[in-house]
């Protein structure tokens, strides 16, 4: 059975976890959530100078699987469905040493929740991104709206989870949301060294840049503020302007 998230433990004193479902985009399921906490649970315990994410194949995530995640619904049940991925990114958020998303490619919806999740962001020119949710009549599922206000002008937050729209990714780089973007020719020759300022450093050095961050964005209240959007985006699951936009995409999907 393939393993639909992967860990490796590299030489150079760093994690790295990938997304592995590239045939559905990395759209991340309910087995994919379990995989992922456990894996979180395993390398936090490791003595890692800090920890990669990405995915494989052409797309970091296409965010939620609608498999899982449907219109039929109830609030609770939504609830219930989101909150282990809230878990999943305040793992993350609360990671001992810093987290760096290498984005190999696209990422829409959860997948940007879960990129906003990484302290460090590293994508290809090429990419674009979107915090789409609200074209669906809902709000990010994850509490990853909490942490764009963390991570990015306020202002500028409220822009694209309001207008959720799609940007490209040397305009995310201006607004701060992005720390690097690589030519996608180079993509393959530069991930790894991309990652060498960071493997210089020592695991005390790391640790002690990390829990600085984490004071700084107040990580614990953070918890609180993700699990409110959690809670807001499932009472929104049954209106009419969700359903509708999820039959509208799976009439799409089978045309």
């Amino acid at each position: 059975m393939v393993n639909l998230v992967t860990y490796e433990k590299h030489e150079q004193g760093y994690g790295e976890i990938c997304l592995n479902r590239p045939e559905k985009n990395n759209a991340v399921s309910r087995e994919m959530t379990m995989e992922l906490m456990a894996i979180l649970e395993e390398a936090k315990e490791d003595p890692l100078k800090f920890l990669v994410v990405t995915g494989r194949g052409k797309m970091f995530s296409a965010g939620g699987d609608l498999g899982d995640l449907h219109g039929e619904l109830t609030t609770d049940e939504a609830f219930s469905r989101l909150y282990p991925m809230k878990e999943v990114l305040f793992e993350l958020v609360n990671f001992p040493v810093p987290t760096i998303g290498l984005l190999n490619g696209n990422a829409l919806g959860g997948g940007c929740e879960l990129a906003t999740a990484c302290d460090i962001r590293i994508a290809k020119n090429s990419s674009e991104f979107g915090f789409i949710q609200t074209k669906l009549g809902i709000l990010p599922g994850w509490g990853g709206g909490a942490l764009l206000y963390e991570k990015v002008n306020p202002s500028f937050a409220l822009y694209w989870l309001t207008e959720a729209s799609i940007l490209k990714a040397d305009y995310l780089m201006q607004q701060g949301w992005l720390h690097k973007i690589v030519p996608l020719g180079e993509w393959e020759d530069q991930s790894k060294i991309m990652l060498n300022p960071f493997i210089s450093k020592t695991y005390d050095q790391m640790k002690m840049l990390k829990l600085q961050y984490k004071k700084k964005i107040s990580s614990l209240g953070l918890s609180s503020l993700m699990s409110e959007e959690v809670r807001n985006c499932a009472s929104l699951w049954e209106t009419p302007e969700h359903k509708g936009a999820i039959s509208q995409f799976n009439n799409r999907k089978n045309d």
